[in-house]
């Protein structure tokens, strides 16, 4: 068996773990602490995680769609592939090795897609550029670490915990949907999307494209489209109804 050849190892940002892109022929390994992220012979759950969500907002024109992790660039050429030439991706990712990496080792894996006039990439943490705007995204992917089960761990409560989820509904456009990608099952998340006002379906998919392989769990959860903006939800609050000054 060919022996795996280590290609490049940094460091992840405010942590102590390293991050490793390895090959072995004509396969691509991301890894940490001995964990393996992500494989180029294992991205069906990727793709459908884009594809599905572009399916749901075909009725759309001039998508605003935002994706959290770049990984190997399967998500987001699949959300190009699925969406029309008047969308505009921004893809977020906190790792500059990552972006490097797809630049000049993995772009070919995916069709490079960094290389479309549509796509706009940000080294920056999924979570700032979520609470950064209200109301400005059709669409919120999240390929993060593990998913949810992230919860148990500091850096991921930005985006999995309530605050997080709750800023994703208002950074999304009313009718916006927020796909979160899992390598498992977590029946607490779905209960938590529901209790912060999304309409919420959960997928069970294949690993691969292939009927072969272990499965992934993927949510679209879907802001209502009568939803309020942040700063008339404030106003609809009863506190704030009897602070105001009666009327003359």
């Amino acid at each position: 068996m060919i022996a795996w050849e280590k290609i490049d190892r940094v460091n992840i940002p405010g942590q102590e773990q390293e991050i490793t892109l390895q090959k072995r022929g004509e396969e691509f390994s991301i890894r940490t602490a001995g964990v393996e992220l992500m494989n180029s012979r294992a991205h069906g759950s990727e793709e459908e995680l884009a594809r599905l969500t572009c399916i749901r907002l075909t009725h759309r024109a001039a998508l605003r769609i935002l994706i959290g992790g770049l990984g190997m660039g399967f998500t987001l050429a699949s959300a190009l592939k699925h969406t029309a030439k008047d969308s505009k991706i921004i893809v977020s990712e906190l790792i500059p090795a990552v972006i490097l990496w797809n630049r000049e080792y993995l772009g070919h894996l995916s069709g490079m897609p960094l290389d479309d006039p549509r796509v706009q990439v940000k080294q920056e943490d999924v979570a700032k550029t979520i609470r950064n705007k209200k109301l400005c995204w059709d669409a919120i992917l999240l390929d993060v670490d593990n998913g949810p089960e992230g919860l148990t761990q500091k850096e991921n409560n930005s985006l999995y915990s309530s605050s997080g989820l709750k800023a994703a509904f208002w950074a999304l456009r009313p009718g916006g949907i927020l796909s979160v990608w899992s390598a498992g099952e977590n029946e607490a998340f779905t209960l938590s999307l529901r209790q912060c006002g999304f309409h919420t379906e959960k997928k069970t998919v294949r690993a691969r494209n292939s009927q072969k392989g272990g499965m992934h769990t993927l949510w679209f959860a879907q802001k209502p489209k009568s939803a309020l903006s942040p700063q008339s939800f404030q106003e609809s609050l009863p506190f704030n109804k009897s602070a105001r000054p009666a009327k003359a």
